[in-house]
């Protein structure tokens, strides 16, 4: 049933992209601090924080009032963000191409960008039924329905960051991305929970190393046994280590590590970024987790599958990183000898750096 859903989605997308082509404008408008621009992004929590250097990027150029179009899975990145003004979370059928157009009208927006890298079935056909002048994206094979559009750059050899940061060449901002970091912004709250935990688990105040064993899909689960190792292996180093896992896997984390180190389980994806963003060091799966961290460069140590795609991986933007990665449809064929042969090295030079700086 699924793949005929999908059949269908494309076949209407083509005819989508034969009758509705928009004519193509020779130049933006000169956006300004009275200008109201509405991003759309809609998908997971990682496909949003990967879109806070372009909005931060867009919004110092032009100083214009910043909207986003999210999904109910990812709004709440946005609206802690400081660079912006409104969040507006996406209603699914009819009532989401009704919806749009109004807040098009009731918030005076000037243009559209789609923030997706690659082609959402869904967006092709906000954008192209939502009554707007100016729509703007990457260069994809959707792109008759936007007025602007920009290169796309090879996805073999471009992080997804500087891709997405393409699109503020549009706004004739040619500088390079070095200045540019992801952004989110735990609560306060939040962060108080994260510090009365380490506190009370890490009283002498050793270096503090995430293990984060949860992912988006089952694939992605490294398996028992070999966290389990990893944590008898990490016990000879001067460390405090903690479990990162959601309320899912509990029982998994359970049997890997004594329960006072894994970390609170909270539905609160901010209280679980806050934790992340406390430590000196990280190892993960490829998920959102992977993206905090770049939020301060923390070191992170990824377990990645690169199944059916010569995309690079999503490693961490700016951050120092090593991973091990599969071919494969899951983690499974990553073996704890592999793992520990990348991962030793790379603890070490940064357990000797840190050590250095202290003496």
């Amino acid at each position: 049933m699924k793949s005929i859903e999908i059949i269908l989605k494309i076949f209407l997308l083509k005819l989508l992209l034969f009758f509705r082509p928009v004519r193509k404008k020779s130049a933006l408008p000169d956006f300004n601090s009275q200008s109201n621009i509405l991003f759309i992004r809609l998908n997971r929590i990682g496909d949003a924080i990967i879109t806070t250097p372009l909005i931060r990027a867009i919004k110092e150029k032009c100083q214009c009032k910043i909207h986003v179009l999210a999904d109910v899975k990812n709004h709440f990145i946005y609206e802690r963000n400081p660079n912006i003004e409104k969040v507006h979370i996406y209603k699914k059928g009819l009532a989401g191409f009704i919806e749009l157009n109004r807040i098009i009208r009731k918030n005076k927006i000037d243009a559209i960008i789609d923030l997706h890298d690659d082609i959402s079935t869904t967006v092709s056909f906000l954008v192209a039924f939502a009554d707007i002048k100016y729509k703007l994206a990457l260069e994809k094979s959707n792109s008759a329905i936007y007025s602007h559009t920009v290169e796309r750059l090879d996805s073999s050899q471009y992080h997804i960051v500087d891709r997405i940061l393409n699109l503020k060449n549009l706004f004739a901002s040619k500088e390079d991305n070095s200045e540019y970091r992801l952004e989110f912004y735990p609560l306060d709250k939040e962060n108080q929970t994260a510090q009365e935990y380490f506190k009370k688990i890490n009283p002498d105040k050793k270096l503090l190393l995430g293990i984060n064993i949860s992912a988006g899909s089952k694939a992605r689960f490294w398996g028992v046994d070999n966290f389990r190792m990893l944590c008898k292996l990490l016990s000879g180093y001067n460390l405090t280590t903690v479990l990162f896992s959601t309320d899912n896997d509990l029982n998994l984390a359970k049997q890997i590590i004594d329960e006072n180190n894994i970390y609170p389980i909270t539905k609160c994806f901010g209280i679980f970024a806050a934790g992340i963003m406390q430590l000196d060091f990280l190892i993960t799966p490829d998920t959102s987790a992977v993206h905090i961290a770049s939020v301060k460069q923390i070191p992170v140590f990824g377990l990645y599958v690169n199944y059916n795609t010569s995309d690079v991986i999503w490693s961490p933007y700016k951050t120092d990183f090593e991973y091990a990665v599969t071919t494969e449809p899951t983690l499974k064929n990553i073996t704890f000898e592999e793992v520990k042969q990348k991962l030793i090295p790379f603890l070490e030079k940064y357990l000797n750096g840190k050590q250095n700086s202290e003496l």
